[in-house]
């Protein structure tokens, strides 16, 4: 027989009980799933009662009908992991989360169909899209409901959509096609809740409206009470008890002493969720851009959580886990596993090559009269190189390039010549070498799609206008898609060259008799991505916060491991570090 959970004016129930629960957020997708069951026995011995998870849509269909729930996907496993250790979850299924992942969380192949149907809307052709999506979802979770006698006791109805929309029928949908599917548990809903029009606007009847914030507890949750009435409890279903980090800017922290103040007038008002508890990582591309934030998120999803990145307890544990004795009890969990740092040391560069004298080795140019932009390519993530060849009577002296995302360096004939990102990206520049004929080419870097904020339906990437030389509109392109997957690493030919000061792929090897976790230390590296064993990392960059990249054990291998680096700005040292701690 299974439990039953509700909710009165003032609490939550559990078989009609007062029911006053603790959950933490973790990702299970961004997390080692070797590690999974420790982590929820973490949060368990913290007196936590329920793990929050998002299902994040483009870790599972990355490419359109291709669904993948292996490995760290899969979302089967972690419900079997959630019911081996006794802790409950809930499931946050979107279909858009934001969750400072690319795209909110939507597949680049949904986000180039923006032209043709209406995201988060009520459009059918989107609604048939998210029916496929929840049907695999649906399979994964089958057998884990309440109702089945398994740990999933509630699901989250989109996210915080009161920001983007107010389509109540959209809404509607996603809660009847949830009930069709014969789920019974408590649906909810999460905004802001500074704004009564954004609350109000993310809200439909049958789910529990909650809240989102990290401070002014009592505040928030009377500016709650004011829009959701006297007739349904207080919730807040992200309680931000640290912050993501933005390249360029300081890391965030939240100090554990004041996170656990939060949370004791929180526990005190009503029922809450850590975001995060456990961090995680965005590999590869995975990380995300809030739209004002033009620099794009990190690779690391730390998030100053209860849990770091790599399943360490930290200060912040301890302390949260003080007050929470003081509203439940918490029960001894034994923890089963240990997590080990190695520190690996220094590392030498065994090959270098620069991407003009490998280029044609690891892809092959598309040829056009007009810049095709990242979707046009179908080259959704990473860089393109956008090449002109210039006659050998002109002079090249000033270069534009017009409506360019996001970021972009200039060379002629191979170096190095100019640098356009941000608020520059629509300038002329005037190069300070002037000669005829040749080659001018255009790195593209794509550094983030948007999370959140405005821009959703802007996500288009590349040379989006046109280029200008000498203020003379340029046509016939060759552009060479630079994703970095495995088999582009394969072709690199170290054999090739190397010119110092232009983008470089750098080979490291080393071999080692233990496994464990370690840390890549980029320092003397300017920007690029780092590889291990031809597994994406992320993203690296000298201006931090953010100065070394986590290798989970898995990743690595008793006997010869590689590690590639791709650089783009010229800079590069003839070492690297693996370190034992970030």
């Amino acid at each position: 027989m299974s439990t039953t959970y509700g909710f009165t004016n003032k609490y939550l129930t559990k078989d009609e009980k007062p029911w006053f629960p603790v959950m933490g957020e973790i990702h299970f997708s961004r997390y080692r799933a070797d590690l999974w069951e420790e982590s929820l026995r973490k949060m368990k011995a913290g007196g936590l009662s329920i793990a929050s998870v998002y299902v994040i849509w483009i870790h599972h269909e990355e490419e359109e009908g291709k669904f993948d729930f292996t490995g760290n996907r899969n979302l089967h496993d972690f419900l079997e992991a959630a019911k081996k250790v006794g802790i409950s979850v809930f499931l946050r299924l979107g279909p858009w989360v934001h969750g400072e992942a690319r795209n909110g969380g939507f597949p680049d192949w949904l986000q180039k169909k923006q032209d043709e149907i209406d995201l988060r809307s009520n459009d059918p052709a989107y609604l048939a899209y998210v029916r496929r999506l929840w049907e695999k979802v649906y399979e994964q979770a089958k057998g884990f409901l309440n109702q089945d006698g398994g740990p999933v006791i509630g699901m989250q109805i989109e996210n915080e959509y009161g920001y983007y929309g107010n389509d109540t029928s959209y809404l509607e949908f996603l809660r009847d096609t949830m009930r069709k599917y014969g789920i019974t548990v408590p649906f909810v809903t999460s905004d802001g809740p500074w704004s009564e029009f954004v609350f109000k606007s993310g809200m439909v009847d049958g789910a529990l409206p909650t809240g989102n914030f990290g401070s002014s507890a009592e505040w928030q949750f009377g500016e709650m009470r004011r829009f959701i009435g006297e007739d349904k409890p207080l919730m807040c279903m992200e309680f931000w008890n640290g912050w993501f980090d933005v390249w360029g800017e300081e890391h965030n922290i939240t100090a554990p002493e004041k996170a656990a103040q939060e949370l004791d007038i929180l526990l005190k008002n009503g029922s809450m969720n850590f975001y995060m508890f456990e961090g995680g990582t965005n590999f590869g591309f995975m990380s995300g851009k809030n739209n004002e934030k033009k620099t794009g998120i990190v690779t690391s999803y730390d998030y100053d959580a209860p849990l770091t990145e790599d399943g360490r307890i930290t200060e912040k544990y301890e302390k949260c886990k003080e007050v929470i004795s003081r509203y439940t009890d918490i029960n001894e969990v034994p923890l089963t596993t240990q997590i080990r740092r190695l520190e690996y040391g220094e590392i030498r560069c065994t090959a270098k090559t620069d991407l003009f004298s490998t280029l044609d080795s690891i892809s092959d140019p598309v040829k056009s009269v007009y810049p095709l932009s990242f979707e046009e390519l179908d080259s959704y993530y990473g860089y393109v190189l956008y090449r002109l060849h210039i006659r050998e009577n002109e002079t090249v002296s000033t270069v534009r390039c017009e409506n360019t995302a996001d970021r972009v360096q200039g060379f002629r004939n191979g170096k190095y010549a100019f640098t356009a990102f941000a608020e520059t990206i629509d300038e002329q520049f005037e190069l300070a070498e002037k000669f005829a004929g040749g080659t001018t080419d255009l790195l593209v870097e794509n550094i983030g799609r948007v999370n959140f904020g405005t821009g959703l339906e802007c996500q288009h990437k590349g040379v989006l206008g046109g280029v200008r030389i000498n203020d003379h509109r340029q046509y016939g392109f060759e552009m060479f898609t630079l994703s970095l997957d495995e088999n582009q690493l394969g072709r690199i030919d170290y054999n090739r060259g190397y010119n110092d000061g232009v983008p470089a792929f750098y080979k490291f090897e080393f071999e080692i008799s233990e496994i464990a976790d370690t840390f890549l230390d980029t320092d003397g590296f300017g920007k690029g991505v780092a590889f291990i064993n031809g597994f994406n990392l992320g993203r690296f960059w000298n201006i931090g916060p953010q100065k070394k990249l986590y290798i989970p054990a898995p990743l690595l291998k008793k006997g010869k491991n590689e590690i590639v680096i791709f650089e783009t700005e010229g800079n590069s040292a003839d070492s690297i570090t693996l370190s034992d701690n970030n």
